[in-house]
């Protein structure tokens, strides 16, 4: 039996308490007042919230729809799009769902393949080539990412609670005429599309960091960041940005709230359908300059029925 050192006991029970306290006994609302204050410097104002990042705040406790977890579920909003936009806007899936890395048949995968989870943001793991893939890493990685809870350990993102987790496989995709994989996140509130986060770079730039600027709906770029490197050259506008406007209000109002979040991809002129999402960036991001913070928020306008 390994010996465990009386501190390295002390470490670890002391942290497994600090974070059982901090993510799970913590009512959410005086979670998000202490996480908003610590993040921006001010209170949470939710009896009256102006900003866009305090309106995802009150989103996140008073907009409750037991649907939601339908749509931010990667593999079963699938379906619902499908009969919404189409099956020729779907990522085809090409394994799964598996429950852990170790179910997966990795000599059943194609050469190229891209991995994630259903529940959260950040698990991807992308094979360009089977012969030079590290199994270990990737599985690792997946199975860190599929046992996380992500509603309890991000910032309380109601709509992700309860999900049932599991990884899958879908088809590599890239633009042929730019090796890139163009993301685009539409801002819809109300069922209307405000602006457009643009995402580019993420598989060409060396550190795999993507350059990500705003433009409103007449592809003009908007003088406002999140803290990313914002796209420095003339962007051109895509090719399909007007039918991606269309299918993303047909997604927003077919969810039928103040506020979604729908991305798509661009590759080699054919949009398909990526995500959706209620609180990007958990409501935590800072937009600089601020003002645009409320500017934001002054298109999402609360239903206050809770």
């Amino acid at each position: 039996m390994k010996y465990l050192h009386p501190k390295r006991f002390y470490n670890e029970t002391r942290i497994k308490l600090h974070n059982f306290f901090w993510f799970y006994l913590l009512p959410d609302k005086v979670y998000l007042r202490i996480k908003f204050k610590k993040d921006f410097g001010r209170k949470l104002n939710l009896r009256n919230p102006q900003s866009f990042n305090e309106k995802l705040q009150w989103l996140k406790l008073y907009d409750r729809n037991p649907n939601y977890k339908y749509l931010v579920d990667k593999c079963r909003v699938k379906e619902i799009m499908k009969d919404l936009i189409g099956e020729s806007h779907i990522i085809p899936t090409i394994g799964g769902p598996w429950k852990s890395s170790s179910e997966i048949v990795w000599e059943a995968l194609p050469d190229k393949f891209v991995l994630k989870c259903n529940h959260d943001s950040g698990s991807v793991v992308v094979c360009t080539n089977k012969s030079e893939f590290d199994i270990g890493k990737a599985s690792e990685k997946l199975d860190r990412c599929v046992s996380k809870d992500f509603y309890h350990r991000t910032d309380k993102q109601w709509a992700y609670k309860g999900i049932d987790r599991c990884i899958f496989a879908e088809e590599y995709l890239i633009d042929k005429e730019t090796n890139d994989l163009p993301d685009f996140k539409f801002h819809c509130c109300s069922g209307k599309v405000k602006c457009v986060l643009v995402c580019v770079g993420r598989l060409t730039n060396p550190d795999h960091d993507a350059y990500m600027s705003y433009y409103d709906t007449n592809w003009q770029k908007l003088p406002y960041e999140a803290g990313h490197k914002p796209i420095s050259w003339d962007m051109p506008k895509p090719e399909r940005f007007e039918e991606m406007v269309v299918m993303a209000e047909k997604i927003s109002q077919f969810v039928g709230n103040t506020y979604t979040r729908v991305d798509f991809y661009c590759v080699s002129g054919v949009v398909y359908f990526g995500e959706v999402t209620f609180y990007p960036g958990g409501g935590q991001e800072k937009l600089n300059p601020e003002e645009w913070d409320y500017i934001l928020g002054s298109w999402i306008e609360l239903h206050k029925n809770r």
